[in-house]
């Protein structure tokens, strides 16, 4: 009966390890790299033609939000992903339509909810970040209660203490927090977090 109960719990504990957020990133980092790198480069290429947020808006991962940004306004438009009239609107603020859906496509792939691009300072001197939220299924299960798996792509090479978590700069080692969170390493350049939102 003893032996029954201690397997019971190693089981336990070996789902609970394998549902752990450390768990979830690297693999879901790992198993989804391609498409992850892929729509980095394109929401790159595309956000420097024209300012853009996109992002997911429910569960089924069919309404999409999208933020145009112009100089003095930002405009946010509610759409279905097949809808028309996210072409027109991709044409009307001169963004490339084809490059632009199949980004959404990718993001739709793998349930990434959300990506932006994101200004921080260090030291006095601005740099820039791409953001990905995405929504793995696993990080739904029991005992899990944070929700979204965010993923930070550098353009430069970055710094991390003996934990992997980001720090400012080589000497200081003083953690770098982006909107409120500690990231961890994945490369040089990636890093990840779990957080409670998605942006």
């Amino acid at each position: 009966m003893k032996s029954k109960i201690i397997y019971k719990i190693a089981i336990l504990v070996t789902v609970l390890y394998s549902c752990s957020p450390r768990n979830i990133s690297t693999k879901y980092y790992e198993q989804n790299r391609t498409t992850l790198d892929s729509i980095q480069q394109s929401y790159t290429k595309l956000f420097k033609q024209k300012p853009f947020i996109v992002g997911f808006t429910d569960k089924a991962f069919e309404n999409i939000s999208l933020e145009i940004i112009t100089d003095s306004l930002t405009y946010i438009y509610d759409f279905k992903i097949n809808e028309k009239r996210l072409s027109d609107s991709l044409f009307k603020y001169n963004l490339n339509s084809k490059a632009v859906t199949e980004l959404i496509n990718q993001m739709h792939s793998i349930r990434c909810t959300w990506v932006n691009s994101f200004d921080y300072f260090v030291e006095g001197e601005k740099k820039s970040l791409v953001f990905l939220s995405i929504k793995p299924v696993g990080l739904s299960r029991p005992f899990s209660n944070k929700k979204y798996y965010v993923i930070t792509y550098f353009s430069q090479k970055q710094y991390y203490d003996k934990k992997g978590r980001l720090v400012n700069n080589r000497k200081q080692r003083q953690l770098q927090k982006l909107n409120g969170e500690v990231f961890k390493r994945i490369n040089d350049k990636v890093s990840y977090t779990v957080s409670s939102t998605y942006r």
